[in-house]
């Protein structure tokens, strides 16, 4: 796997209300990370302790995890989805590429190729819930994203990536 030069893009996003996201960490994409390596993806991601993993596709209404952080690699075609909720963007993924959701962010699914699929996997296996926003969760899953730790590992490159940067680095800003 090439890892010489890495990009990834961050992005911040607020509780609107509905959707809590994350107040600290943010969502990290990671374009065309594995290109060329899209049939070794849940592999990867189990190797850097990044389990409980699964192959699908995306819901197509906004939900968020409010008890794990998420990373979703595309293995083949091309997803549009909306993040952060209502007020968030809109990210086009593509296979290779990887994107990182800490615990609260919203994602949806707009629109995907046929042959869309990607994996998702959770960081030491945890068993995730999903949430749509309902008023009566709200004090509960905020308690929860809260209390998510940060994981040990990215999970493309391990001990050394850029999401133990990135959100180390919100932890601490200091």
């Amino acid at each position: 796997m090439k890892t010489t030069h890495l990009e990834t893009s961050v992005y911040y996003f607020k509780d609107d209300g509905v959707i809590p996201n994350n107040p600290v960490l943010p969502v990290i994409l990671y374009p065309g990370a594995l290109r060329g390596e899209e049939q070794n993806t849940e592999k990867i991601f189990n190797k850097h302790n990044w389990r409980n993993s699964w192959t699908g596709g995306v819901f197509p209404y906004h939900h968020y995890h409010s008890n794990s952080h998420e990373v979703l690699g595309v293995i083949k075609g091309s997803v549009k989805l909306h993040i952060g909720g209502e007020k968030g963007i809109i990210l086009t993924a593509t296979a290779g590429d990887i994107l990182v959701l800490p615990a609260g962010t919203g994602h949806k699914k707009l629109e995907s190729s046929p042959d869309f699929q990607l994996v998702g996997a959770y960081p030491d296996g945890m068993s995730y819930n999903t949430h749509t926003g309902d008023k009566e969760e709200r004090p509960q899953v905020l308690g929860e994203i809260a209390r998510v730790p940060v994981p040990d590992k990215d999970p493309l490159l391990g001990a050394e990536g850029p999401l133990l940067v990135h959100w180390k680095k919100a932890e601490n800003p200091n």
